[in-house]
């Protein structure tokens, strides 16, 4: 008797029952597994036995299934359970997100208040990054010096960065003020000299699919936020954060700063939906890099309250003591007093005495 296309989708509905009771029963050995672990102290991600348990299905093929099936399939097995073992779920029993916060200095990420990602496009001198600093000190606990040092330009002519110079200068400048700092490195070079000054590592949106950069910050073992490139999937996204995961490193921030799209009224399509999928997926904290997503000044503080509306970890925006004389991307950037009076109608000012940290003059270094 041929078989007929019910009989075949019947036989098909009957598999996959099979291979959810099966799937059931292993989350339920990959919980308990991970609760012996931490009990132990021991990580609950190990690639090394994922690879391992790869390798033995693979030498027990037979059928139609190729290795690059099998390990796309397992590979999304894997990453269930672990996150079963590290978090029970992205969500808690009540419905709200989880994410597994990450820590740079005191600053925690994917804690229970944004964080603040400030400072400069580009880092142009002591004095220039003194300023940001010295006003972001009000913030201590809850904010991140950023500056770009090392900049992959779109135009060879364009301000490339101070370079190791300018790593040094924001490294200086967190440290004289609390303040824990993040940069961008493009390759192995920067990331040496990065590594040991600077807390946090960024990888750019150019450099998200530089395989090969993304295990070595794996392997360094720092806080990384990965940035998502121009005309990334989402799925693209993840696969690139788990490079920096499967060298055992899950210190990992997400950053949505926007995609490119057919309009030209901004500079990028702020993809706001990316980030509480993201955190439903990975479980990691996600960011939201406004300044780079909208390019425009007058549209940062309400693409910032729609951030933190759909639960944001954090805000990255662009603060600039003076954004006219900005050596690159002054148009998206913001001075101190704007800055200011953004955070209070955020919700997110610093309790102070009532001075401003703006007119506090600021102890820095001599102009470059």
């Amino acid at each position: 008797m041929s078989e007929t296309l019910p009989d075949l989708r019947a036989r098909i509905d009957g598999l996959n029952r099979s291979i959810l009771e099966l799937l059931q029963e292993r989350a339920e050995v990959a919980v308990r597994i991970g609760a012996l672990k931490k009990g132990s102290g021991i990580a609950t991600y190990d690639p090394t036995r994922e690879e391992a348990m790869i390798r033995d299905l693979l030498g027990h093929r037979s059928g139609r299934l190729t290795p690059s099936h099998i390990r796309a399939v397992f590979d999304a097995i894997f990453r269930a359970s672990l996150d079963l073992q590290q978090t029970d779920g992205p969500y808690a029993p009540d419905g709200s997100r989880r994410v597994e916060p990450v820590s740079v200095g005191d600053t925690v990420i994917g804690g229970d208040r944004p964080v603040m990602f400030l400072g400069p496009c580009s880092v142009e001198s002591a004095e220039q990054i003194g300023k940001v600093a010295a006003f972001g000190a009000a913030l201590r606990g809850r904010a991140i010096l950023r500056g770009g040092t090392f900049k992959p330009r779109t135009r060879h002519d364009s301000f490339q960065g101070l370079r190791e110079e300018g790593i040094d200068l924001l490294a200086e400048a967190g440290r004289k003020h609390g303040l824990p700092t993040v940069t961008e490195v493009l390759d192995r070079a920067s990331l040496a000299h990065a590594v040991g000054r600077i807390d946090m590592i960024q990888i750019g949106a150019r450099s998200m699919y530089n395989t090969e950069l993304l295990k070595a910050v794996g392997k360094a073992g720092v806080p990384v936020l990965l940035k998502r490139a121009f005309m990334a999937t989402l799925d693209e996204y993840v696969a690139a954060s788990e490079y920096i995961r499967a060298e055992g490193n899950r210190q990992i921030v997400l950053c949505e700063r926007g995609i490119r799209s057919f309009d030209y009224r901004t500079r990028n399509t702020l993809d706001i939906a990316a980030v509480p999928l993201l955190q439903a997926e990975t479980g990691l904290p996600v960011i939201v890099d406004v300044s780079h997503a909208v390019g425009r000044t007058d549209l940062i503080l309400p693409c910032a309250k729609a951030a933190l509306a759909v639960g944001a970890d954090g805000l990255m925006l662009e603060v600039h003591p003076d954004p006219r004389s900005a050596l690159s991307d002054g148009s998206q950037q913001i001075d101190l007093e704007t800055f200011e009076e953004m955070l209070a109608e955020l919700g997110l000012a610093p309790e102070t005495d009532g001075t401003s940290p703006v007119t506090q003059p600021a102890e820095t270094g001599g102009a470059r």
